[in-house]
């Protein structure tokens, strides 16, 4: 099966079941789906704009968030002594929640796009610091050892053996940390700002338009599907070599 034909079954799955629901529980606040795509659809200029300001912050987010966690990851991964200084302090701070962070982020930064991108990086940076480091340490030693028989220096070894083998445990962290961004964001954007799909969410649900507000719901949805794919298609072409070897 197809990659479309798999996202049109899910699709009709999804929609069976919203309107099973709708029908069962009968409540304004769960419009069918037969209500509420039309409702989509006529507000997707009013949409837009607020999407593409949501997806501008995840992605920012993200790519500082990682750009940051993947070398400091693999070093510390590589390293001995470097693990056992920073081991202990990633594993005091990765579980404390960061979004109770967000207020004293708005007081720095403001009710604008910083606080908002400070924060999701953040929790971005810890989910692939972690996954990075693990990914390094797991690398076998007779791989290493083998490169560095022909002459490679460390530069070498980090270029054409760790990076390379850390691949794609990075891009599943962040597969998981879309999710992650994407909740985070709704969050956000619906404490502090008036602009986004957070904030039109929000802004639908305090006028009692349910049709709306799932209008907005979908659209998150949908710009959660867009990175998502995108990751896959990054890891696709980065990572040509995993299917080769199959």
């Amino acid at each position: 099966m197809g990659r479309p034909a798999g996202y049109a079954i899910a699709i009709a799955a999804l929609l069976a079941g919203w309107q099973v629901l709708a029908l069962a529980l009968r409540s304004p606040a769960l419009p069918g789906p037969a209500e509420a795509l039309p409702v989509f659809v006529s507000l997707a200029p009013e949409l837009l704009p607020h999407a593409a300001l949501s997806l501008w912050r995840v992605v920012a987010s993200m790519a500082i968030g990682t750009v940051l966690a993947v070398p400091l990851g693999l070093a510390i991964g590589r390293s001995a002594l470097a693990d056992s200084v920073f081991a202990p302090l990633m594993f005091l701070t990765y579980p404390v929640p960061k979004v109770v962070f967000l207020p004293v982020l708005l007081v720095i930064f403001g009710l604008g796009d910083i606080s908002k991108i400070v924060l999701i990086a953040t929790i971005v940076f810890f989910q692939i610091l972690l996954t990075a480091r693990d990914a390094a340490r797991a690398i076998p030693e007779g791989a290493v050892l083998s490169v560095r028989s022909l002459g490679a220096t460390r530069l070498d070894i980090a270029r054409h053996v760790v990076f390379p083998a850390a691949l794609p445990d990075i891009f599943t962290a962040l597969r998981i940390s879309t999710g992650t961004a994407v909740a985070v964001l709704f969050l956000a954007e619906s404490i502090a700002g008036t602009d986004g799909l957070g904030w039109f969410i929000m802004d639908s649900w305090g006028r009692i338009d349910y049709p709306r507000m799932f209008a907005g719901i979908l659209a998150m949805a949908l710009a959660g599907v867009v990175l998502y794919e995108t990751i896959e298609l990054a890891e696709r072409l980065t990572t040509r070599w995993r299917r080769s070897a199959r």
